[in-house]
């Protein structure tokens, strides 16, 4: 073959050549209502222990609070569940066939679990519901992200996240301009967008006002059911507002877990955490 007929080859968009073919993730399979299952993780750092056999579960739709006093672990918690940190030990399962031990970061937010960090990152350049087209689940293969063209089912799609996340009126204004709360709820967003099963939200309620805490618990619970969610929050007033299970983090390990009244309570997280 010519250099040229190779050259023509390759363009031609008809066809997909197997290095642009992003590998499909595996079916979630939640035949027992569990889509989180982290068991006997332990990992250490420079012989600190920031893990220690921990044992968590989260159920299929569930919205779980994550508490617990600085150091305890929630950040390498949901660091190892993302696939950022290798655990010494233990397993963690998505559903009951995908190990996430043994996925990097990209197939582990293809697979369905998307995170949202304390700090709101979005393309403050650009224009709301641009943010929102930039997320967007699908083919990102070369030819097809330069020739995409958004179908009416997208459009649709992108209006109802702008409804859900409360942006309707905002979509053609600068995401730079927009409020802390609001660009807090443009990245929750932006996780929809990309259609995850699970959602990992490190304190949404951090620098916010009383009425955009509100807005984001009033968010947050909507979620619940159509997605499993884990929020990691010190505010305990917000938690008090969403919660519907809590669980108590101390030095790695699962130290409480129950309703926000039983926690409240227990004279061993009072001491730890509360108490303070």
């Amino acid at each position: 073959m010519s250099v040229l007929e190779s050259m023509r080859s390759f363009m031609r968009r008809d066809q997909v050549f197997e290095f642009l073919i992003p590998d499909t993730p595996p079916d979630l399979d939640l035949t027992h209502g569990v889509i989180l299952y982290l068991e006997e993780i332990s990992v250490s750092f420079d012989g600190f222990k920031a893990i220690d056999d921990l044992n968590l579960y989260i159920d299929d739709g569930e919205l779980r609070c994550i508490i617990g006093p600085n150091g305890a672990g929630k950040t390498t918690m949901m660091d190892i569940i993302t696939g950022k940190t290798r655990p010494d030990s233990g397993s963690a399962w998505f559903g009951q066939q995908i190990n996430l031990l043994k996925m990097d970061e990209p197939e582990i937010a293809a697979a369905g679990i998307g995170r949202k960090f304390q700090k709101p990152t979005v393309f403050e350049h650009h224009a709301v519901i641009e943010n929102l087209e930039l997320a967007m689940a699908g083919d990102k293969r070369v030819w097809t992200t330069l020739n995409a063209r958004l179908s009416g089912e997208q459009r649709d799609h992108m209006d109802e996240i702008l409804h859900i996340i409360g942006l309707n009126k905002q979509s053609a204004n600068l995401a730079g301009s927009l409020s802390h709360g609001q660009k807090q709820w443009l990245e929750i967003g932006m996780l929809l967008m990309q259609n995850p099963k699970l959602l990992l939200v490190d304190e949404p309620a951090a620098g916010m006002t009383h009425q955009e805490m509100e807005r984001t618990a009033e968010l947050l619970t909507s979620l619940a059911g159509t997605h499993s969610i884990i929020v990691v929050e010190h505010d305990m007033d917000f938690v008090r507002s969403i919660a519907q299970k809590v669980t108590v983090l101390h030095q790695g390990g699962v130290l409480a877990e129950g309703t926000m009244d039983e926690v409240q309570n227990n004279q061993r997280v009072i001491e730890v955490y509360l108490g303070e």
